[in-house]
């Protein structure tokens, strides 16, 4: 999966190894701004040191711009290697997309698809920018902190040992908990997807049924079962604020009272002590910061493994290694076709026998759910027969170069969409798949599409 998703870096490779860099770089100037204020104090104000104080002060300054500059240059480059990163998956999952078979989608669905190349991949920009940025900087701040307050006071340094682990206690109850919810909410999405753009694309039927009111409350149950599921684990989530706002000034509260006790008898500077409490909250943040990446690594996961189904999905129709490049006429013969849509399914079409004349117009008449529109797509390879031949040209479907086949047959379905290209293609032959509605609304009249001059088709349900 790593690998998959790696590959799509590309040209942001760069971008992705400058930003950690001056993450780095702007936490090594941020953990030097507590030594040198220590100075000043020690150094400079006990000292009455002016000149000290003046010299040691515009070295803050400069350390502070350098970790400015750093952090912005992090911040930079983290943008561009994320968004550039999900801007590579959305086209390589579109790319592949394109070559799915109506199969292929039917084992995602569309609404599905569309999660993954949104929320999903949305999920996983954030994802890897945090990784890039808090994932460098939390666990490099935090050693450094440590490792500063341990130059200063190995005993007082002690009390931040023991808080961190009893912050990573805690979250290793809490996000597990918290994890396992945020991997269902995404199902949750795809069945809210579904419920937007079913109402959409079929609005005729549903008004003309009166169905409104369910379309409504179908979608409020989608749109409720999403905020359920973000509540319980946010829930557990802000577990973490409390705890850790209890260890921050219970750390702080320590390192005051025993720090004040070893000032007095001289086994601590008071600068020393400002820095300890300065490395406190910076070791106890990049915690809180650990575990904020956690949680969102735990939503991306889930995305990352979807993603990486829909790059690695290869279509179960392929083009032969020596296709025919060229459709001889329009006829069409199925010669006991069956097909179903999955292998341990029910046929929707079985035993299908049928010849069509090159130059005739068929129309195809049944009911909704009768295999009409099935037994269309199967002609132009949308999908295989499962079992049988169907053969156009005098050749089997399977023959041919697939773009050359759906050249010579085109299929326009019947929901109307604006599109953004011309739907015109010149057909040697004309199949009209009518429900039995349609039939008797358009009698024999040619120009309209109808089956006055060809023949007509009975579709009966399987």
């Amino acid at each position: 999966m790593l690998k998959v998703l790696g590959a799509q870096i590309k040209e942001f490779k760069k971008d992705s190894i400058l930003t950690p860099v001056f993450m780095i770089l702007e936490v090594i100037m941020e953990m030097i701004i507590p030594l040198l204020m220590a100075s000043i104090i020690d150094d400079g104000v006990n000292a009455a040191n002016l000149n000290h104080i003046y010299k040691i002060g515009g070295l803050m300054i400069v350390v502070a711009l350098v970790g400015l500059w750093a952090g912005l240059m992090g911040a930079k480059y983290g943008a561009r290697a994320s968004t550039g990163f999900a801007r590579n998956l959305r086209k390589a999952m579109f790319e592949n997309i394109q070559t799915y078979s109506f199969a292929n989608i039917d084992k995602y669905s569309t609404s599905s698809l569309i999660t993954r190349l949104t929320t999903d991949v949305t999920n996983i920009q954030n994802a890897f920018q945090m990784i890039l940025r808090m994932a460098m900087r939390a666990p490099a701040s935090m050693i450094i902190a440590m490792v500063m307050s341990f130059s200063i006071n190995a005993r007082l340094a002690s009390i931040y040992l023991v808080a961190v682990i009893f912050l990573a206690v805690c979250l290793s109850f809490i996000m597990p908990r918290a994890n396992k919810y945020f991997r269902q909410v995404f199902e949750k999405y795809d069945d809210l997807n579904a419920s937007v753009q079913e109402n959409v694309s079929a609005i005729r039927v549903v008004k003309a049924y009166v169905r409104e009111d369910y379309e409504k409350d179908k979608f409020a149950k989608a749109n409720q079962n999403i905020y359920n599921m973000f509540l319980r684990a946010e829930k557990l989530v802000v577990i973490n604020m409390p705890l850790m706002m209890v260890t921050v000034y219970g750390c702080i509260l320590l390192i005051s009272w025993l720090g004040a006790k070893m000032i007095v008898v001289g086994g601590l500077t008071t600068g020393g002590m400002m820095s300890l409490l300065a490395y406190c909250m910076n070791i106890l943040m990049s915690l809180m910061m650990v575990s904020m990446i956690f949680v969102m690594l735990s939503m991306s996961y889930a995305s990352a493994k979807r993603i990486a189904e829909v790059l690695t999905e290869q279509t179960d129709i392929k083009n032969p290694q020596n296709p025919v490049m060229e459709v001889k006429d329009g006829s069409i013969r199925f010669n006991n076709v069956s097909f179903a849509y999955n292998k341990d399914s029910k046929p929707v079409l079985k035993d299908i026998n049928l010849e069509i004349h090159s130059g005739e117009t068929i129309g195809i008449i049944g009911g909704t759910g009768s295999a009409k529109s099935s037994l269309v797509n199967l002609i132009s390879r949308l999908y295989d027969v499962t079992s049988g031949e169907l053969m156009v040209g005098g050749l089997d479907v399977r023959k041919y170069d697939m773009e050359t086949l759906r050249n010579q047959v085109a299929v326009s379905g019947h929901v109307s969409l604006p599109v953004q290209m011309s739907l015109y293609r010149k057909c040697p032959t004309n199949i009209i798949p009518l429900s039995s509605r349609e039939a008797r609304m358009y009698p024999a009249d040619r120009s309209r599409g109808s089956v006055s001059r060809g023949r007509c088709l009975k579709s009966q349900r399987s």
